[in-house]
Formats: structure tokens, C-alpha cells, sequence
């Protein structure tokens, strides 16, 4: 059962935007400091790797589609 397609850029943007908040959480709470200019990186390069890998998907995904659609022929046994 298949409820829903599978996208990984969404997995992957989730993890690094959640790593993000654990940081600003951590700062927060006073476990350690979180400087404010830290996350540019990681939510940036968290975007670009999460769009490559939506790509990535969309290739594959039409790729496995595209073989999978030739029509049979009819013997008209």
C-alpha cells in the first residue's frame, strides 16, 4: 500500500532545517552558543543538496516511466 510518492529533497531539507532549530534550541537553552551567522550554511547548503537531489529523483523517476510504458504488440493469436 502506497500512500503517497516519495520525495527525498523533502527529507532531506527537513533534516537540515530540523538540525537548524536543534542548534538555535541548544543556544536557547543555554547548552552552548549557536553564533546567528552559522546557519546560513547549513540551511543553504541544505536547500542545495535537497534541489539536487529532487532532480536526481525527477530523472530517475521519468527514466523508470519512460521503459515502462512501451506498448505491447497484439499477436491477434
Amino acid at each position: 500500500m502506497q500512500g503517497h510518492e516519495f520525495r527525498p529533497g523533502k527529507l532531506i531539507i527537513g533534516v537540515f532545517l530540523s538540525g537548524a532549530a536543534v542548534a538555535y534550541a541548544g543556544d536557547a537553552g543555554g547548552l552552548w552558543d549557536t553564533p546567528w551567522f552559522a546557519m546560513v550554511p547549513l540551511v543553504v547548503c541544505g536547500l542545495c543538496l535537497a534541489g539536487a537531489t529532487a532532480v536526481l529523483a525527477r530523472l530517475i523517476r521519468r527514466r523508470r516511466t519512460a521503459t515502462r510504458t512501451v506498448p505491447r504488440r497484439d499477436t491477434g493469436n
